[in-house]
């Protein structure tokens, strides 16, 4: 379903992550004209221009975009989380962006472009979090198990949201699918790596948060200082490899 947000963005309502990946590569390799960005979330794309007019003529090659996309798609598994604020409720963070002349695009608006495939990150852990006994008994499974379970995941960054630098990685291990905390801790320390509902996730930095902590990653997620600050951005491929100690 297609909902017009704000004077310069269309919103996009998908089934699941296998739509989202579809209909984000489709508008990135072959951008609407007049498009300022794209923004993938758990089951939505937001796709901002740079003009109302932009978006108005941008709203019908939209929808057929959406149309073909998903109907190529592939299922994600696992059932999409509950969405909304902190990176407990795998938010969707869209950002909406507003000449009703419907005018080119300025020159000095930047292009979206068609992102190349990129290496595969990987991601340093020790399994030594304070909920790795809980998810175990959740699960059913014993402690060396939801590691391996853990470790064995081929990750994708699904979209980002809640904090600079915050990935959410699509690819959980269904038996690893564990609810948030009931009462979220008031600091999750930085590089905590940790699961809730279908993802996994690294925290960035120092934040209250509820999703249930398997162990911590020493590497450094979001730097300002890099050309490019985020590590993990949409579409890039991780891997969880294990160092160190439980």
């Amino acid at each position: 379903m297609l909902h017009r947000y704000g004077v310069r963005a269309l919103l996009v309502d998908l089934a699941d992550l296998g739509q989202v990946r579809a209909v984000d590569d489709a508008l990135r390799a072959d951008p609407l004209p007049g498009t300022l960005d794209v923004v993938p979330a758990a089951r939505t794309v937001l796709v901002s221009f740079g003009s109302p007019g932009a978006r108005a003529a941008g709203e019908r090659g939209l929808a057929r975009r959406v149309a073909d996309a998903t109907a190529r798609s592939a299922p994600v598994v696992g059932r999409p989380a509950q969405t909304r604020q902190d990176p407990t409720a795998a938010s969707s963070t869209p950002e909406p962006g507003a000449t009703a002349s419907g005018a080119p695009l300025p020159s000095t608006s930047p292009p979206v472009t068609s992102v190349p495939a990129a290496p595969v990150v990987e991601l340093p852990v020790r399994y030594d979090g304070p909920d790795l006994a809980e998810v175990a008994t959740l699960t059913g499974l014993d402690v060396e198990e939801v590691v391996r379970r853990h470790l064995a995941g081929r990750y994708t960054v699904a979209f980002g949201g809640f904090m600079p630098g915050f990935a959410y990685l699509s690819g959980l291990d269904p038996l690893l699918h564990v609810p948030r905390r009931d009462t979220p801790r008031v600091r999750v320390p930085a590089g905590a790596v940790a699961v809730a509902g279908e993802f996994t996730a690294v925290y960035p930095a120092a934040t209250p948060g509820g999703w249930r902590i398997l162990g911590t990653c020493d590497l450094p997620l979001f730097d300002v200082r890099r050309t490019s600050p985020a590590l993990l951005p949409p579409g890039t491929s991780v891997r969880f490899v294990r160092v160190g100690s439980a």
